[in-house]
């Protein structure tokens, strides 16, 4: 298993078609635009102020987070470093890789938060307490 830290992640630039009359359109491809196969796509909304999501790592999942709509923050953590990203912007998305930590707050009113990811939903691919994702990261 290769090890990623937080500074292994970034902001992806996604594609943006812009017409004066018409609004915005942003096309995200497989094999052009992302670095992974889009698998399964789901999204968080009507997120109650003052409450967080995420607070999990995936051991091999890959995710493009978006903020379809609003703003939300980012955290994530390698067990060493911790480093945030605030997305507000429909047009961007971050890149995270497998194996770090991960929590999503501060959501803006009205607030969408779109995920793009590698792989189907599977449990064992979860780490969800810190202390398990903590010995995974030191083994």
């Amino acid at each position: 298993m290769k090890k990623y830290n937080v500074f292994d992640c970034s902001i992806i630039e996604l594609d943006r078609h812009h017409s004066d009359r018409k609004g915005n359109l942003t096309v995200v491809e497989n094999g052009v635009t992302l670095p992974f196969d889009v698998k399964r796509v789901y999204y968080l909304y009507d997120v109650p102020g003052g409450e967080n999501r995420g607070s999990h790592a995936h051991k091999e999942l890959e995710q493009l987070i978006i903020a379809a709509s609003g703003s939300f923050t980012v955290t994530l953590n390698d067990g060493k470093c911790k480093r945030s990203f605030f997305l507000n912007r429909p047009y961007q998305g971050l890149y995270v890789k497998p194996g770090l930590w991960r929590d999503l707050d501060d959501f803006s009113s009205g607030a969408v938060c779109m995920v793009l990811a590698s792989e189907v939903y599977k449990a064992d691919d979860y780490i969800r307490e810190y202390e398990v994702f903590l010995k995974y990261r030191n083994a």
